[in-house]
């Protein structure tokens, strides 16, 4: 059991209040019978005294003479003194004797005391009455006190402690299987519950608790079911309405693909005939070529993130020499002379060709038009990964900017204008490197400007 678990702390509870309440019971028990024993020896030894006085002291005259006293002595049994204080019991026993003898004379009835000297003892003084001719009892002037070994009582007194710390003994490990099969009872159905949620978590959406019972257990599990039902019941509704946008979108993009193309190859054929045109004519004619090759890319990245989105898009992977890889991407785009590289030669991986190629376009597009120069492409290869950086020394991204940047459609300033982008580019640039097993992060440098990280395994599965 974990140390801080709920079955932890019920157990203990549990042997706590029982363990704790046998061994009151028990104890209480034995002080009750330890009182009863001690009284009882008591009564008895006080009883006796008290019989063999009276048996005696008829036979003795008033004022008595030596004869009578030695008579009620011998009555009276062993460590028996009569008018005077000598119990031979020791330092201790003395002052309890003195004490004793100054009770019966106040009290002038019969008076005993227990003390422990050499073994418990119960030192017992009574004085003598007469009865006079009109029937009352006065004191006679002789007392007598006696000294009873209470050494068997204490024994009987030592094993029914004994036997209470026995019955003690055997009540914690019962107290333990108490609460563990108590603990048991009551966790079972909390596991069942921890159980189904787990299932929920996981995504299976028809785990459902049984209900057994009326308790508050049970109603618990009814309202884990009902909890159960209208989660399943809202994932599947947005689940329908996740899948009718991305079928929308694709649909849409799909349909857009053939009169995009014709107006692809007008745009064309009027970019090449703008000469001829005047200046307002040729403005109107970029303008709306510029739209249109917009519009074509969007429409592509639109396609792309339908891809990812419904699990399609796959990797072509092949052998990559990835610092040529660099290089081709900048001169595809003219951006040599526009870029520093830092690639060492030569760093292979196997690595679908195109789609680093799209991150890469991206990254760096972005830094040359939101960074400032230098912007740098640096490589770093390592046993079982590569690592490329694209910096620049520009303002960098805001902190509130940081943990949207790659979030679909999101631009830093919203009022940007929509020639600058669709906000698609670097969400299907982490969605590729994490296509490959990679990932891509974005930060800022500690001496100012944007840092994306790449980092990519040398063999993309």
């Amino acid at each position: 059991m974990r140390r801080n678990s709920l079955r932890t702390r019920l157990v203990v509870a549990f042997v706590l209040v029982t363990g704790l309440g046998a061994v009151a019971a028990t104890w209480a028990s034995a002080g009750s019978a330890r009182a009863a024993l001690l009284s009882e020896a008591q009564q008895r030894l006080t009883g006796e005294l008290t019989a063999r006085i009276g048996a005696v002291a008829a036979q003795v005259s008033f004022p008595p003479d030596q004869a009578g006293l030695d008579r009620l002595r011998a009555a009276v049994g062993d460590n028996t003194l009569v008018s005077t204080v000598d119990l031979r019991a020791g330092a201790g026993a003395d002052r309890a004797a003195e004490a004793l003898r100054t009770a019966v004379r106040e009290r002038n009835r019969l008076v005993w005391q227990r003390v422990e000297q050499d073994g418990p003892r119960l030192l017992i003084g009574a004085p003598v009455m007469i009865t006079a001719v009109d029937g009352r009892r006065t004191p006679s002037g002789i007392e007598v006190y006696a000294v009873r070994d209470l050494a068997g009582t204490q024994a009987q007194l030592d094993e029914l402690t004994m036997a209470a710390a026995r019955t003690s003994a055997i009540a914690l490990p019962l107290a333990v299987v108490v609460a563990l099969l108590a603990a048991g009872g009551v966790l079972r159905p909390v596991r069942r519950v921890r159980d189904t949620a787990r299932r929920l978590a996981a995504g299976d959406l028809d785990a459902r608790l049984p209900v057994r019972g009326k308790d508050e257990l049970a109603e618990l599990a009814g309202t884990v079911n009902e909890m159960a039902g209208s989660l399943q019941h809202t994932v599947a509704e947005l689940r329908r309405l996740e899948a009718d946008a991305r079928r929308f979108v694709a649909d849409v993009s799909h349909e857009l693909r053939t009169p995009l193309s014709t107006l692809a190859a007008v745009s064309e054929i009027l970019q090449g005939s703008s000469a001829q045109l005047g200046a307002a004519e040729r403005e109107s004619a970029e303008l709306a070529v510029a739209a249109t090759q917009r519009l074509v890319r969007l429409v592509e990245e639109l396609m792309e993130v339908s891809r990812f989105d419904a699990g399609m898009a796959q990797l072509r992977i092949e052998p990559v020499e990835v610092g040529g890889a660099i290089r081709d991407c900048l001169r595809a785009r003219g951006w040599l002379d526009r870029v520093r590289t830092e690639l060492p030669e030569p760093v292979e991986a196997r690595l679908d060709r195109r789609r680093l190629d799209v991150i890469l376009a991206n990254l760096v597009g972005n830094a040359l038009r939101h960074g400032g120069p230098p912007v740098t492409v640096a490589l770093r290869a390592e046993a079982g990964r590569i690592e490329i950086e694209v910096t620049d020394r520009g303002p960098g991204l805001p902190e509130s900017v940081l943990p949207h940047v790659f979030d679909r459609f999101y631009k830093a300033d919203a009022a940007r204008s929509g020639a600058e982008g669709s906000g698609l580019g670097l969400s299907i640039a982490r969605a590729n490197a994490r296509l490959h097993g990679g990932e891509l992060t974005a930060a800022n440098r500690s001496d100012g400007g944007a840092c994306f990280r790449l980092v990519l395994p040398r063999e993309a599965t």
